[in-house]
C-alpha cells in the first residue's frame, strides 16, 4: 500500500466535503445548536420532595424548625389547612404535596381515637409520592401514641443497578452522550453521500484506472470517515465540556465512536443510488444506534436488548466517565466491546464497499 496514493485521496474527498455547501452548513448548524441545546439545559438535579404539613402546632412533634430536609423530603409548616391547601393546588414554593391534620389530632391519638388525616395530592403526583405520605401519617400517629406498630419487620434494600441516590445525573449530562451520537450520525450520512456520489458517477473507476489499488480507495474513504467523524464530534465535546474528566479515555472513545459509524457510513454510501436513497439507508443505521442515548435519559436498569445495540458501549463509557469519573480500568469492559463492534463494522463497510466497486 502506498501512502502517498492514499494521502492524495484524502485530500481529495477532504476538498469534496469543503466544496459541499450543504454539509459544511449542516456541520456548523449542528455544532451550534447542540452546544446552545447542552448550555440551555439544567446543570442541577433537585432530589428532594417538599411535603407541607399544617397545622404548625404540629411542627412541635416533628423533628423540624420549620424547615427540615431528611432522607429526601423536606417539610414546609404551614399555619392553617387552607394555607396548605392553596400551596399544593397553585405548586407554590415548591410543595409537591400535603398533610392535614386535625384540631385535637394529638389528644385524639393520646385518647384511643384514630381521627382522619387529610393527604392533599395534586393531579397527576405518582402513586408512590401519595403511598408514602399515607404510610408517614401512620409513623407519625404510632409514635404520638407510644404504641408500637402491629409489626415490626427487618427490611433490607437490595439495589439493583446504579445506586445514584444523592448523585442524580442532571439534564445536560444525561443529553451529553446523546448530542455527541447525534453529530457522528451527521457524518455518517455526509460520508454515505460522497461515496455514493463517487459510486453513481463512476469516479471510482476513474481512480482505479490509476495506480490506485482497491485496498488504497478503501484504506483512504476509512481514514478520511473516521477523521471527519472524530474531528466534529471532538470539536462538539470540548464545547460542552466532555473532556473535563479523562479526556485520554475519552479521546479513545471518541476515536472508536468514529471508527464504528464509518463502517456505516461505507454500507450506506454503498448501497444508495441518490441522494434521498442515501439518507433512508443512512436512516436504516441510525435510528437504532441513538436507541442507547434515549436510554440514558431514562431512570432504572438498561435493557439486555439495548446493550447488545452497538453504540451501548459508547455510552456508557461517556456516563461513567463524565459522570463518576471512572477510568480506563474500570469501563474497560465496555470499552472493549465498543472496540469490537467499531471493528466489525468498518471491516463490514469495507468488505461491502469493494463488491459495489467490483459491480462498476
Amino acid at each position: 500500500m502506498k501512502v502517498s496514493l492514499v494521502g492524495a485521496i484524502v485530500r481529495k474527498d477532504t476538498k469534496e466535503f469543503v466544496r459541499n455547501r450543504f454539509f459544511v452548513f449542516l456541520t456548523l448548524l449542528v455544532l451550534v445548536a447542540w452546544v446552545a441545546v447542552f448550555w440551555f439545559l439544567p446543570d442541577d438535579v433537585d432530589e428532594t420532595v417538599r411535603i407541607g404539613v399544617a397545622p404548625s402546632e404540629i411542627g412541635a412533634l416533628l423533628p423540624t424548625d420549620g424547615e427540615t430536609t431528611a432522607a429526601g423530603m423536606s417539610v414546609a409548616l404551614f399555619d392553617t389547612e387552607d394555607d396548605l391547601r392553596t400551596a399544593v393546588g397553585e405548586g407554590s414554593d415548591g410543595i409537591a404535596a400535603g398533610i392535614a391534620f386535625p384540631d385535637g389530632f394529638v389528644s385524639s391519638i393520646a385518647g384511643g381515637e384514630a381521627p382522619t388525616v387529610r393527604v392533599l395530592v395534586p393531579a397527576g403526583l405518582p402513586a408512590e409520592i401519595r403511598t408514602l405520605l399515607e404510610g408517614s401519617v401512620n409513623e407519625i400517629a404510632f409514635a404520638i401514641s407510644g404504641s408500637p406498630p402491629p409489626v415490626n419487620l427487618t427490611t433490607e434494600s437490595v439495589i439493583l443497578g446504579t445506586d445514584r441516590a444523592g448523585a442524580q445525573i442532571s439534564l445536560q449530562q444525561q443529553m451529553r452522550p446523546l448530542l455527541l451520537i447525534m453529530v457522528l450520525m451527521v457524518e455518517t450520512f455526509a460520508l454515505a453521500s460522497l461515496v455514493s456520489i463517487e459510486v453513481q458517477q463512476r469516479t471510482v473507476v476513474a481512480i482505479l484506472a490509476t495506480p490506485v489499488r482497491v485496498t488504497e480507495f478503501l484504506a483512504a474513504k476509512g481514514i478520511f470517515g473516521v477523521g471527519l467523524a472524530f474531528s466534529e464530534v471532538a470539536i462538539l465535546a470540548l464545547l460542552i465540556g466532555a473532556f473535563d474528566v479523562n479526556p485520554a479515555v475519552i479521546v479513545l472513545v471518541l476515536l472508536l465512536g468514529a471508527v464504528l459509524v464509518t463502517g456505516f457510513g461505507m454500507i450506506a454510501g454503498a448501497y444508495g443510488r441518490d441522494f434521498i436513497g442515501t439518507l433512508l439507508v443512512a436512516m436504516l443505521f441510525m435510528i437504532p444506534l441513538m436507541i442507547p442515548a434515549f436510554a440514558a435519559l431514562f431512570p432504572g436498569s438498561v435493557a439486555a436488548w439495548v446493550k447488545a445495540i452497538p453504540t451501548y458501549g459508547l455510552v456508557e463509557s461517556m456516563i461513567r466517565v463524565t459522570v463518576d469519573g471512572s477510568g480506563l480500568v474500570e469501563i474497560l469492559p465496555v470499552v472493549l466491546l465498543l472496540a469490537g463492534w467499531g471493528l466489525a463494522a468498518f471491516a463490514a463497510g469495507a468488505m461491502v464497499l469493494r463488491r459495489r466497486v467490483a459491480t462498476l
